[in-house]
């Protein structure tokens, strides 16, 4: 893989590359990486889905090769701009004290400069306590405020300075959002192909695997009923009375404020009275221009231009906290605009309620291709996609390249140095009932304690669905009770990372999880001896963007079902196998409690992407 890397760096072209569990493909596509960084004095980005990954890379990888090259190289994590403190803006709320916040929200303030005072990094993950997100939004790094020419030359702001090392790092790991972030934020890319970030940069995208979803996330639109009134409320609170205009004495700027929050819920009510909701649907497709009537955009128009009119009255820290504003409630109403217009024919639209019943307005491109092609694949710049779950069966990866615009880029895969005949089984129920079928949740029941009792605990027990999960974790209790096994459940108020670390520190426990735990997941050892699938994980067809993809396929020609449901389910079912085998040492059992890999034609294909180890069908 080392090679094919350095091959495809040299010559100045995109790879992409399969890398089975236990490759080391960190390393093989660093080792280049480096090289090249270092001998052509250029950047290598590095990007990643999750947060395991950039501390693998940045604690263990990276690290290790410092330790054997010859030459010294500067890596460096790149979080958010606002993750970061800024001092300034640190500054400005607590100079407008009791005007802009509560006595509660100012001892947060306090608190914040106090450890920012001590802090080395100033960032949001290094704070020992969680302040409140009204709190953060008016002390972090904000782009049009927290700017070079304004906080640089202090040499006191945490993001300026990272800044600075970011121009002198050689290796830069950034994650996938904030890497799309900052490709939205280049005014225009270059003729000459300079680079993606920085000039004469080059990528190596790992986890590559969630690159369609997270562009289509990035590339795309959401404005939310909260985050519109929670910008509007930095400007004037009606309850705590505290804001911006408060602060500088505009009483006609909070009453057009008042007047336009209150428009905001009269104009979210008309959105959800105007959707169909599903018994469990959060979500709901809009396919027609105009299916409300756009009443904020005035009133967005007016409040911007009494912030900015109050800009130029104002000093000049407030200035700029007024500015900004003003620039967000317009990208708003632009936003709100191209919603209602749906002028993109290329994307889809939907309206989205939250567990808070909070509703927002969606839209995302429903072919990435056409997006990601110019700005990866068309031009002969030096980029790698690597994960070790892209095949769906193909040899040439041409499932995943097809999805991401990567047509005419030579593709790789490298299988596992694992033994998967000696170190797993499969197993595979055949009289298993449909989930539609009378007695399905009793068979689960009996299926899964038959296969925990064989691996005494140490299981994952990976669900589609959480409905599914809850109900099954509740008439299973007993039986994990008398079996003196823990049973460890997603979405009981504990979060995913403290979860998977009970589990791996109760070495017989059990872990019922839903889409999270499919992937990302590393548990070597004994801790984790038994992955139990309830489902193929089919997409639920029910979501827009999932909807008007297969409608895209099905209206040229294709089959929405084989090409695009059950490639996508045989991805998910790879990650999910792949949590068992971590190391050459870990042995298990991996049981599909889904008889229609035995039973549908598309069921060989299923079985035909896993790794190739002894099947045992039970009756």
């Amino acid at each position: 893989m080392a090679v094919a890397v350095a091959r495809a760096l040299e010559e100045e072209r995109p790879l992409v590359v399969e890398a089975g569990t236990g490759v080391g493909k960190s390393l093989a596509y660093l080792a280049p990486a480096v090289h090249k960084a270092l001998d052509e004095k250029r950047k290598a980005i590095i990007s990643t889905h999750t947060i395991n990954l950039q501390e693998q890379l940045i604690v263990k990888d990276i690290p290790l090769l410092q330790s054997v090259v010859s030459d010294p190289f500067n890596a460096l994590l790149l979080k958010g701009r606002r993750n970061y403190v800024c001092p300034a803006r640190l500054q400005i709320a607590l100079s407008g004290g009791g005007e802009m916040f509560t006595s509660s929200e100012l001892e947060e303030v306090k608190a914040i400069w106090e450890w920012a005072e001590k802090s080395k990094d100033g960032t949001l993950s290094e704070l020992d306590f969680t302040p409140s997100t009204r709190v953060w939004s008016q002390v972090c790094s904000e782009t049009h405020i927290c700017t070079p020419k304004r906080c640089g030359p202090t040499g006191k702001c945490f993001y300026q300075e990272v800044r600075k090392r970011v121009a002198e790092a050689d290796v830069l790991v950034v994650n996938h959002t904030l890497f799309f972030t900052l490709l939205n934020s280049q005014a225009e890319f270059t003729e000459s192909g300079e680079g993606f970030l920085f000039p004469g940069d080059f990528l190596i995208f790992d986890e590559a695997h969630t690159l369609e979803q997270v562009a289509a996330r990035q590339l795309g639109l959401s404005i939310s009923q909260t985050g519109m009134k929670f910008d509007l409320q930095r400007l004037y609170n009606p309850k705590s009375r505290k804001g911006l205009f408060q602060m500088t004495g505009d009483s006609a700027g909070r009453r057009l404020t008042l007047k336009l929050l209150d428009d905001i819920d009269e104009f979210f009510d008309q959105v959800e009275e105007a959707c169909t909701w599903g018994e469990y649907g959060r979500e709901f497709r809009i396919r027609d221009p105009e299916f409300v009537e756009d009443s904020l955009g005035g009133g967005l128009i007016e409040v911007s231009r009494r912030a900015r009119a109050m800009a130029d009255l104002a000093d000049d820290t407030t200035k700029v906290e007024l500015g900004e504003l003003a620039r967000r409630l317009n990208d708003c109403r632009a936003g709100l605009a191209t919603f209602l217009d749906q002028s993109d024919d290329g994307s889809v639209y939907w309206v989205e309620k939250s567990d808070r019943e909070s509703i927002s307005l969606n839209a995302a491109p429903i072919d990435v291709s056409e997006l990601l092609g110019p700005v990866f694949f068309d031009r002969d710049r030096p980029c790698v996609f690597t994960s070790a779950t892209l095949g769906i069966g193909d040899r040439d990866l041409g499932y995943f390249r097809n999805r991401v615009g990567a047509t005419e880029v030579e593709a790789i895969q490298i299988g596992s140095p694992f033994d998967y005949a000696k170190q797993m089984t499969i197993h595979l129920v055949k009289k298993m009932p449909q989930p539609s079928e009378s007695g399905y949740e009793k068979a689960l029941e009996k299926w899964v304690s038959h296969f925990v009792k064989k691996s005494k605990g140490r299981a994952f027990v990976l669900f589609t669905s959480y409905k599914l999960l809850q109900s099954l974790a509740r008439s299973m209790e007993g039986f994990f009770s008398d079996m003196g096994i823990q049973l460890l459940v997603q979405g009981k108020g504990r979060p995913r990372g403290q979860l998977i670390q009970e589990f791996k520190e109760d070495e017989t426990s059990v872990l019922f999880g839903t889409d999270s735990f499919w992937t990302g997941v590393d548990v070597p050892g004994d801790a984790l001896t038994n992955v139990i699938i309830t489902r193929l994980p089919f997409a639920v067809p029910d979501h827009p963007l999932t909807q008007a993809r297969l409608e895209y396929i099905e209206e040229r020609g294709g089959n929405s079902f084989m090409d695009y449901s059950v490639p996508e389910a045989i991805l998910k079912l790879r990650q999910g196998v792949g949590r068992l085998i971590r190391s050459e040492d870990d042995e298990g059992m991996v049981v599909l409690l889904d008889n229609r890999i035995l039973t549908k034609r598309y069921g060989k294909a299923f079985l035909s992407a896993l790794p190739d180890a002894p099947i045992s069908i039970e009756e």
